[in-house]
């Protein structure tokens, strides 16, 4: 049987990411680390940031305003790659 921990990573604030960028030029371009499991960023993979836009979440609750999120969008990092024909 697999050993079950609680993951909690820290979620970063739009002021915290601001705060992060404050010191780099408008030009910087921006890599994402992704983790192959929760926490292990041991062999991260490498992606760049392409897009960021507020997304509606799906709710259970019909009858209040729609659950927004700020996400950010990444895809795979300049190159060349094999064509995925499935």
């Amino acid at each position: 049987m697999a050993e079950m921990f609680d993951h909690t990573p820290s979620v970063w604030t739009a002021g915290r990411l601001r705060e992060a960028l404050a010191g780099l030029a408008d030009d910087t371009p921006i890599h994402i680390g992704v983790c192959d499991a929760p926490g292990d960023f041991e062999g991260y993979g490498e992606y760049v940031l392409v897009d960021a836009e507020p997304v509606e979440l799906d709710t259970d609750d019909a009858s209040g305003p729609p659950a927004v999120q700020f996400t950010l969008f990444a895809d795979a990092t300049a190159g060349a790659y094999h064509l995925d024909a499935d």
